[in-house]
């Protein structure tokens, strides 16, 4: 009974402690979500949450592995030892539609969740470690989370967390594996009327290569998603495209079948090139993103927590949310990313009305919801250690399938 009521007080100090900085942390969310930045541009948001994380007591790194907006910060009990929890802070923008899929609620949900816990961390022992990570939208050297996978810096992390906007209260959903490609076709200019024989069209290299790929996906499972644009098709009518551009995202349910997937796709351009008499150049504009390893054990931790504060959590899995750098996080470490409704339900991310809800009270709202279910979460895996071994024990029988 004792343990119970004393469990009981620090969740009530931790959600008093969230409430009590309610204006602060919508004040951040407001100001970041004025400032939209695009992928490894958020110089002021990235800065707002570090200075935020240096007041209350973390150390930072900044800058690393090559996304200059991107930070660590640190702050560990100075007497008693027990799990590292990881906070992953999320702050970029998309192009001309601003904070459409709510970025300035995740960053600052992620802060005031750890800001809260961490103000606990010489009672209850343990780490709290915020990855700031820019770029989850894409871009050049986009998606930064797997750039610190790559280079193990969620080394000695025993789980991690964030809450992702929407328009439901749920636990984390499927995510796809997602290669980002380039595809450049280099033919020879040449007078499209006077001499069309002496040139060499791109344009209609990456014209069969649309083709090809609409060929395609008669033969490709239902969860294969493959959608490009043509960024670059010529300079003039009267002349013969001599250099032609396509960006493609290539999806699937796993990285395996992402992979083989990419590989038709690229030997499509092959074939493409070589019908058109061009060169090909394939590269991959950012990092590839791999599916999210769903860890129930964890997102039913989360969704008891949620229910704490009054939540209505959506509890099924068969649904799926486009893809996240979150998932590469997911195959080296215990990840969730449930989901916090700030929108009706047929408010769609990636929309102006999305970018206006996460500025708006429901969105004030989910981010004061999501600090303090991610904030109780993160209390239960420091001061239970049978929850973190079941949440790790489910990690590993995934991992091995």
């Amino acid at each position: 009974m004792q343990s119970s009521l004393k469990l009981e007080e620090i969740r009530n100090e931790l959600i008093k402690e969230i409430d009590n900085k309610k204006a602060y942390y919508i004040d951040i969310s407001h100001k970041i979500h004025e400032n939209p930045e695009i992928g490894n541009e958020e110089f002021f948001a990235s800065n707002i949450l570090i200075d935020t994380l240096s007041k209350k007591g973390f150390d930072i790194e900044k800058a690393l592995v090559g996304h200059p907006t991107s930070f660590i910060a640190r702050k560990k009990s100075s007497r008693n030892s027990g799990p590292t929890i990881g906070f992953l802070a999320e702050y970029d923008a998309l192009p001309k539609i601003g904070h459409a899929c709510g970025h300035n609620i995740i960053g600052t949900a992620s802060i005031s969740a750890a800001i809260a816990i961490s103000n606990l961390i010489d009672k209850i022992g343990g780490e709290i470690v915020v990855f700031g990570t820019p770029a989850e939208e894409g871009g050049t050297n986009g998606s930064a989370k797997a750039t610190f996978v790559k280079n193990n810096l969620f080394e000695g992390i025993d789980a991690c967390l964030l809450a992702h906007p929407w328009n439901k209260d749920s636990v984390t959903g499927k995510c796809l594996a997602l290669d980002p490609i380039d595809f450049e076709f280099f033919g020879k200019a040449s007078h499209a009327a006077e001499s069309p024989e002496k040139g060499i069209n791109a344009l209609n290299a990456v014209i069969e290569l649309f083709n090809g790929i609409n060929a395609l996906r008669q033969h490709l499972t239902s969860d294969i998603k493959i959608h490009g644009i043509i960024t670059n098709g010529g300079d003039a009518p009267n002349i013969v495209p001599e250099y032609a551009k396509a960006k493609f995202f290539v999806r699937a349910e796993t990285r395996k079948s992402c992979d083989e997937t990419t590989e038709k796709v690229i030997n499509i351009a092959k074939g493409a090139a070589l019908i058109t008499n061009t060169k090909l150049k394939t590269t991959f504009f950012q990092n590839q993103i791999d599916d999210f390893l769903i860890n129930r054990t964890f997102d039913m931790i989360f969704a008891e927590n949620a229910k704490l504060i009054g939540l209505d959590i959506k509890t099924s899995l068969d649904y799926g949310l486009g893809s996240t750098d979150a998932g590469n996080v997911s195959h080296v470490v215990p990840t969730i990313q449930p989901y916090v409704k700030i929108a009706p339900n047929n408010v769609a991310a990636h929309t102006i009305e999305f970018s206006a809800a996460a500025k708006s009270s429901d969105g004030d709202n989910g981010l004061i919801n999501a600090s303090k279910a991610l904030a109780l979460t993160a209390l239960d895996l420091i001061i239970d250690k049978n929850k973190l071994d079941e949440i790790k024990r489910d990690f590993q029988i995934n991992a091995k399938h």
